[in-house]
């Protein structure tokens, strides 16, 4: 497990797993775990096409590719095959699954960027994760977030220079976005809602929340790859993070 006081959580620290999985354990007490595919790497359940196939099939193959593991990795914290594993979907599109499999003791959320595909499991507490790409960069990230974020957090990054302003949005995009998925509301209206820290040299944390006791969440940073920014956000007291990576 990772004490969250440490800031990134990185590569090392993902633990391979080796396919096929076993009767996989469930997170137990403030444990969130949280799995790292590359879809690159791993093998498509899906028979290849043609090289001419059209963009829109391939983007379908990636998304019953991405379904596909998982179910895989569901099933083995379900003790059931993959097949098996019934996911539904609440309002606002929030994923999740079916309450007489998971018995109100198994949450997850997923989240994705490129070929890489993270998904976060907790015993219970609401979870969201978020995963961007480090050096992704926004046209106008003050606008962006004077349109979105908290004033709190607008000011905060408006004394920033362009390359600190870059970093620190992303940071805090990640962060935000991973809060509301827990939260099962959406984007929209949501966003300025809360504000975290914007230094992503700091631990993240909720600073402030206007409908919800903002020191009830924990928020954690890792690095599954070079270059990417993952982010789990646990509506618990304390969280302990044990990291994977399918291989």
């Amino acid at each position: 497990m990772v004490n969250i006081e440490d800031k990134i959580i990185g590569p090392e620290l993902f633990r391979p797993k080796k396919l096929p999985l076993r009767q996989l354990q469930k997170p137990q007490g403030d444990a969130v775990h949280l799995w790292h595919l590359d879809l690159n790497l791993l093998s498509n359940p899906l028979k290849r096409e043609s090289d001419g196939q059209s963009r829109q099939l391939s983007e379908f193959q990636h998304k019953a590719t991405r379904r596909f593991y998982l179910r895989l990795l569901l099933g083995a914290y379900l003790g059931l095959p993959g097949k098996d594993v019934q996911i539904i979907r609440r309002i606002k599109g929030r994923p999740e699954l079916d309450s007489m499999q998971s018995r109100g003791g198994l949450n997850f959320n997923v989240a994705r960027s490129k070929d890489c595909y993270l998904i976060g499991v907790s015993s219970g507490a609401a979870i969201g994760v978020d995963l961007e790409i480090a050096a992704r960069r926004s046209g106008k990230p003050l606008a962006l977030a004077r349109r979105y974020f908290s004033e709190a957090e607008t000011t905060a990054l408006s004394a920033l220079g362009e390359k600190e302003l870059q970093r620190a949005f992303m940071h805090t995009w990640a962060c935000k976005e991973a809060i509301v998925k827990a939260s099962g509301l959406g984007i929209a209206n949501q966003l300025c809602r809360f504000t975290v820290d914007v230094n992503p040299d700091n631990p993240p944390r909720v600073l402030d929340m206007q409908d919800d006791d903002h020191q009830a969440w924990k928020l954690v940073v890792a690095e599954p790859v070079e270059g990417a920014i993952a982010v789990v956000a646990v509506r618990q007291q304390t969280i302990s993070l044990e990291a994977f990576r399918i291989s």
